[in-house]
């Protein structure tokens, strides 16, 4: 957990056209306030694509704000976590072309966190197990999870940048 506000978390593009990526580190650089200079490798599950990933460090809401900026080009997919800080949960942002984008609170180790209130809806508006365990896959993100999951393994051992926002 960070303190004095601020946080950390990771934006990883999963797929991103080459002649976006330049596009994607200027959202990046003016969301942070730094210069971001990805390094950009093939993308194994899409021909043609490339994907990159950045640590950054920030005040907490840094990862929301760069959601924004990133989904100005919706044939991208990524995504950006944030580290739980003090009094401020942590969260996780999945976006992949088709689906749009999907949001959580995590927990300090990275767990979904579903609230009492959004179990209480679900099992209201349920009519019986299939269309509950269909809204509960629904606030897990499992589509986002399933659509990117090969984006996420033929990234492994990909180089992360790290970036830190000014201010």
């Amino acid at each position: 957990m960070s303190t004095s506000g601020s946080t950390r978390g990771v934006v990883y593009v999963h797929s991103s056209p080459s002649a976006v990526c330049p596009h994607v580190e200027w959202a990046i650089s003016g969301t942070l306030g730094v210069r971001a200079e990805l390094k950009w490798t093939a993308q194994p599950a899409a021909a043609g694509q490339l994907r990159s990933e950045c640590s950054w460090t920030g005040v907490a809401g840094t990862g929301a704000k760069l959601v924004q900026a990133l989904r100005a080009w919706p044939m991208i997919r990524f995504e950006v976590t944030e580290e739980p800080s003090a009094g401020v949960d942590g969260e996780r942002f999945c976006f992949a072309p088709g689906l749009g984008l999907w949001r959580a609170k995590t927990s300090a180790n990275g767990d979904i966190v579903v609230g009492e209130d959004q179990l209480r809806a679900v099992a209201a508006a349920s009519r019986g197990g299939e269309s509950f365990v269909h809204k509960v896959n629904e606030m897990l993100g499992s589509s986002w999870d399933e659509a990117l999951e090969p984006f996420r393994r033929a990234g492994d051992g990909a180089p992360v940048t790290w970036l830190h926002r000014v201010g």
